[in-house]
């Protein structure tokens, strides 16, 4: 499961899901009320930016590795080489009309077009 951050859009701007083609949303309407959707659902997927960052859980994974097997030079090598990854941001609309602009990591949002070009190819191969 993938965090999903919706930056704007017509659901909360809070974190969702993405798990194997299927989004969760948090609802406009309610805190504890989730809007689902699959990737069959998805009318147009424009991808945004896509930029580096730095995760906190990597990077400190990667120090004390680094410092238990090397030392203080380990340590200091796993900081500055753990928890760097890619998140996409893209705008994604669903066929109800709802929109959001959100960002994911690299490797699920690969998932994801993956996923959408397969409903697509399959929607075309059945019309």
């Amino acid at each position: 499961m993938s965090n999903l951050k919706v930056h704007a859009g017509d659901f909360q701007k809070h974190s969702a899901t993405y798990n194997y083609g299927q989004f969760s949303f948090l609802s406009p309407l309610g805190v504890w009320s989730k809007v689902r959707y699959s990737v069959a659902d998805i009318e147009d997927l424009d991808k945004a930016s896509e930029e580096s960052v730095k995760r906190l859980g990597g990077t400190i994974g990667w120090g004390v590795a680094g410092g238990v097997l090397l030392g203080g030079v380990g340590l200091l090598a796993g900081l500055l080489a753990g928890g760097k990854g890619t998140d996409v941001h893209f705008v994604v609309k669903f066929n109800d009309g709802k929109k959001a602009l959100c960002s994911l990591d690299s490797k699920s949002f690969t998932d994801l077009s993956g996923r959408l070009m397969d409903a697509n190819s399959m929607r075309d191969r059945l019309a």
